[in-house]
């Protein structure tokens, strides 16, 4: 990897040999890097990383959220899908003839989170559950100041929020909007509500949130406000330990969790870009081109047939081969394509990292998805409810139809390296559907273009958005931007720089065990370590 900056960046790598946890909130960072200090591994710190991200950024997240994790346990790579799925009441005659809404009740689904934390620390964890929600829990309850761009997504999620009419949403106000609160850098905020709630959630496992009176709580607001989501629901919740999947680069291999992850569709991409020739230099119109081509075909399969494997079969096996990819490869040209799905049978999220010195290695994603989620917050509890269910298809026949009781299509995606079937590490780029491309994007400046974690995180990024539109960060640049568009791409600019994905990375030298660092420079994050 280089040692001199590329790209311009206030933010080096940090390396260090005993831990290091990486985040998108220094806070929540610190938190985990207490939890290595005191004797903790590396799921530790994550959990309590985690459990500190609900509340130093819920703007991205929230204990309402999903979870998704790959955890490295020194000689093997386990996935976690903590995904919740639809109420057993959500049926199409639940929507009353209209599309899925982006907000309030409908698109609510079973959060999977704090199962996920639990499942995490059963398999994993060294110290006392209860122990790793100390910091969030004291986060909540003494307050914290406001960072600059956590400040900015407050401030824009209170302004959409005051569109929103309706019982459903009244304590997202009181909770995230109190009297004499207003969202800027250094503005303390603090919430009760969350102290206690993560408290309970500690002392129980997790399981009060399933079957006690968390449950309860949130069974009540949904049954006095028109909700779906019941006690059966709550209680019927499972997280599912799933094999991870990958695609080869070269001597490297990028895995994700399977679907109903939108992780597949980095992987056709990066499966597709293998057996392409790609330029020396990382910023080649032609190597871009190459690039997006190969993303643009990851989608178009991955919203064909990415859904909940218990209720559709996906064709992974199918998705993956190399004949397949062979014949997607084919489909690249000079000019830019309009991708369909093949036939292969013929925005809110945090991301944390964390290692430890055993060498273990997390990469864990969590979400409420659009920012605060679906503006849906229990009253006396600070849990504010995903909207995942806006996800699902509303075509009938599709493999993520809407339906009872089926996780939908998800777009956080947990990432992890490895190079001759050795890890390398845990990375992530957050973000909606600019999750696969980021991955794309930093595996490829990783193991083709040699840049270290924070070069690999500071350049500048694409970003496909449907059809032939690609959107570009002004970085990359004018000539580059202007062979694009000679190629046949709608190139757009876009300038604000949320819109690509906000990432974190840790690798390990296998040689050393020294770990290298890098946190996204888009955002307020940063590398914790010792």
């Amino acid at each position: 990897m280089t040692s001199s900056s590329v790209y311009s960046s206030v933010r080096q790598p940090v390396f260090a040999r005993q831990g290091m946890v990486a985040t998108s909130q220094p806070l929540a960072a610190q938190v985990g890097l207490h939890v290595l200090r005191g004797g903790g591994n590396a799921v530790d710190a994550a959990i309590a990383t985690a459990a500190a991200l609900t509340v130093v950024e819920p703007t991205s997240n929230g204990i309402g959220s999903d979870l998704f994790a790959l955890v490295w346990d020194g000689g093997e790579l386990h996935g976690l899908n903590a995904s919740g799925r639809s109420p057993a009441r959500l049926t199409r005659d639940a929507l009353g003839g209209q599309d899925m809404p982006t907000h309030g009740w409908l698109p609510v689904t079973v959060p999977g989170t704090p199962r996920g934390w639990a499942d995490l620390h059963a398999r994993f964890g060294r110290l006392p559950f209860a122990q790793l929600m100390e910091g969030a829990v004291h986060y909540a309850r003494s307050g914290y100041p406001l960072s600059p761009v956590l400040a900015e997504n407050w401030a824009r999620g209170i302004r959409a929020h005051r569109a929103r009419t309706g019982p459903e949403f009244d304590h997202w106000r009181h909770v995230f909007a109190p009297q004499g609160f207003t969202a800027r850098p250094g503005e303390l905020w603090h919430s009760p509500e969350h102290a206690d709630t993560l408290e309970r959630i500690g002392r129980s496992g997790a399981a009060d949130f399933y079957d006690g009176e968390l449950a309860r709580r949130v069974a009540a607001h949904a049954r006095d406000t028109g909700g779906l989501l019941d006690l059966d629901d709550l209680g019927g919740h499972t997280s599912e330990w799933v094999q991870p999947i990958s695609a080869a680069y070269g001597e490297h291999r990028l895995w994700e969790i399977p679907p109903n992850g939108q992780g597949l569709a980095a992987l056709i991409a990066l499966g597709i870009v293998n057996g392409l020739t790609l330029p020396d230099h990382r910023d080649d119109p032609a190597g871009l081109h190459a690039q997006i081509e190969a993303m643009k075909l990851g989608f178009a399969d991955a919203h064909r047939y990415v859904a909940d494997p218990q209720h559709s079969a996906v064709p992974v096996d199918a998705l993956l081969s190399p004949a397949y990819l062979s014949a997607r490869r084919a489909l690249i040209g000079e000019q830019a394509l309009d991708p369909q799905a093949g036939d292969p049978n013929s925005h809110g999220t945090v991301y944390l990292a964390a290692a430890d010195r055993d060498g273990q290695m997390v990469s864990l994603i969590q979400s409420n998805y659009m920012g605060f989620g679906s503006g849906v917050v229990v009253p006396g509890t600070g849990i504010a409810l995903q909207n995942r269910g806006h996800n699902f298809s509303m075509q009938a026949g599709h493999p993520n139809e809407i339906a009872p009781r089926k996780r939908p299509y998800h777009t956080i995606i947990p990432g992890f390296l490895t190079r001759a079937d050795q890890p390398v590490g845990p990375f992530g780029v957050m973000g909606g559907f600019m999750q696969p491309q980021g991955h794309l994007q930093v595996t490829l400046n990783t193991v083709r273009y040699g840049l270290n974690p924070q070069q690999a995180l500071d350049a500048p990024r694409w970003q496909w958005t449907g059809g032939k539109t690609v959107e570009v960060e002004h970085e990359l640049g004018a000539v580059q931007a202007r062979a694009l568009q000679a190629r046949g791409h709608d190139v757009q600019v876009q300038l604000n720089p949320n819109a690509f994905g906000r990432g974190q990375i840790i690798w390990r030298d296998p040689r050393t065990g020294v770990l290298v660092g890098g946190s996204e420079s888009r955002t307020d994050g940063q590398v914790a370590a010792y």
